[in-house]
Order: structure tokens, then C-alpha cells, then sequence
């Protein structure tokens, strides 16, 4: 089983630079391979990490939703689906990157969260950790698209708005039935700062 890490908070507090470090941390300091998951609709992982994404989520679900692709016959259309999302892995050295991506106009993020959420029960098997960086506030936690993690990290900038926001999404994730064993809320940039000394 994976090791699953989220991180959690308001836009602008450094989620994904902080998730960037972890991953770094991971795999360089620990030598353990790493799924990174950027579950953010604004999409920018894959660039702090470095990497060219060749393929998201929300490509797949608009494919498959607006019937742009022709589903083998052979295959079934959750076997397609599967295929399709392990087709858009961007293999790394130490780490892959699956990219949820954002859907064009005002569509429904629920299929593709879904998707999202099939597949890393799946992943679970397959790398020690797991590493996502969702979107910003509170929605993806009333979602469930972060669920059944080992550490939940709220990342806040250091003002009273922040801290008022990150004892919100703490009070929500309480409300919810999101399996969270461990909470840690930080100023993003004093855990960034011990991040980037390690």
C-alpha cells in the first residue's frame, strides 16, 4: 500500500511548490519512487517539476463524454478509460506525473474526479507514494476527490486570514467522512524553508 500525501489550502499559499519539494525529498533523499498527482484544474505541477505533460484526465473525459474516440470493441469502456489515463503518465527517472487538467467551458468536474479517484485506489498497489496536489479551498474535500490519505497537509500563508482559512478546512474535513490519519497545518513557507534544507 501507498504511502498517500495531500496537500490542502487557499490559492497562493504554495501548494504546489510545496508538493514539488516533498517529491523531491522523496526520491532523492529517501530513493523511493513517487506517483504525483496534479489534481488541480489549473494545472502546474508538471512545470515546477519540470516535465512536458503529454496527456490529462479532463482530455479523456471530454474524448469519451463527447464520443470524439471510437471505443474498441474488444474493450470495454472503463478498461479504455484506464488505458487512456495510464497512456498520459509522464515517466520519470524517480517520480510519474498524472495530470487531472481542466475541462474547456462550464462542464462538470464529477466524471473526471471519479476517474481520478478509480485509479489511485488502483496506484495504491503500485508505488510507495503517492503525492497529490489539489486544488485550491474547499470544494475537492466536499468532493471526496482527496479521500483515504496517510498525511493531509494545509498549507496557509502566515496572516490571520490564513489561519482562519486552514481552521476552516479543518473544520470540514471533520464534518466529512474523509480518512485523513494524520492533519498537519503550516505556514507554506516555513515548511518549504525546512524542505529545501534536507
Amino acid at each position: 500500500m501507498s504511502y498517500t500525501i495531500a496537500m490542502a489550502g487557499k490559492g497562493g499559499t504554495g501548494k504546489s511548490t510545496t508538493a514539488t519539494l516533498i517529491i523531491r525529498y522523496i526520491t532523492e533523499e529517501l530513493g523511493k519512487a513517487v506517483l504525483a498527482v496534479d489534481a488541480d484544474p489549473n494545472s502546474t505541477l508538471g512545470l515546477s517539476l519540470g516535465v512536458e505533460i503529454e496527456g490529462t484526465i479532463a482530455d479523456i473525459r471530454d474524448d469519451v463524454v463527447e464520443k470524439r474516440v471510437d471505443i474498441p470493441a474488444t474493450m470495454s469502456k472503463d478498461r479504455y478509460i484506464e488505458y487512456r489515463i495510464e497512456e498520459s503518465i509522464v515517466e520519470e527517472n524517480k517520480f510519474d506525473l498524472l495530470t487531472m487538467g481542466r475541462p474547456e467551458g462550464p462542464k462538470c468536474y464529477c466524471y473526471a474526479n471519479n476517474l481520478l479517484r478509480r485509479y489511485l485506489d488502483k496506484a495504491e498497489q503500485s508505488y510507495p507514494y503517492i503525492v497529490i496536489d489539489t486544488e485550491a479551498g474547499m470544494e475537492h474535500l466536499s468532493r471526496r476527490t482527496t479521500n483515504d490519505v496517510d498525511l493531509l497537509i494545509i498549507a496557509f500563508e502566515s496572516t490571520i486570514i490564513g489561519v482562519h482559512t486552514a481552521n476552516r478546512i479543518t473544520e470540514l474535513i471533520e464534518s466529512l467522512p474523509i480518512k485523513s490519519k494524520n492533519t498537519y497545518m503550516s505556514c507554506a513557507k516555513c515548511l518549504q524553508k525546512e524542505l529545501a534544507k534536507r
